[in-house]
Parts: C-alpha cells; structure tokens; sequence
C-alpha cells in the first residue's frame, strides 16, 4: 500500500484522480452576499 494504490491519499495523489479520501477542494465554503442582498434584507426589517 501506497504511491500506487488507488484506495489510498497518496496513491490518489500519486495518480491525479479524486474520490472519497481526497476529495476536490470547493471554492467557496460560504455563498458571498451581494450589496443587493443585504439591501433587500434592510428593507424587510
């Protein structure tokens, strides 16, 4: 087990593909709010 073995990181890693041990990283955690959006939440208050 290791570079070569596609069930581990490193071998993932080694091979260049994803999965469940290493999956894609996202690029945004959180949905950045729009000055449109917190206008309109202003504007419910």
């Amino acid at each position: 087990m290791g570079r070569g073995d596609k069930k581990t990181k490193r071998g993932k890693i080694a091979i260049g593909t994803y999965g469940k041990l290493r999956p894609k990283r996202k690029k945004f955690k959180v949905k950045p709010t729009t000055m449109a959006d917190t206008q309109k939440k202003n504007l419910e208050q």
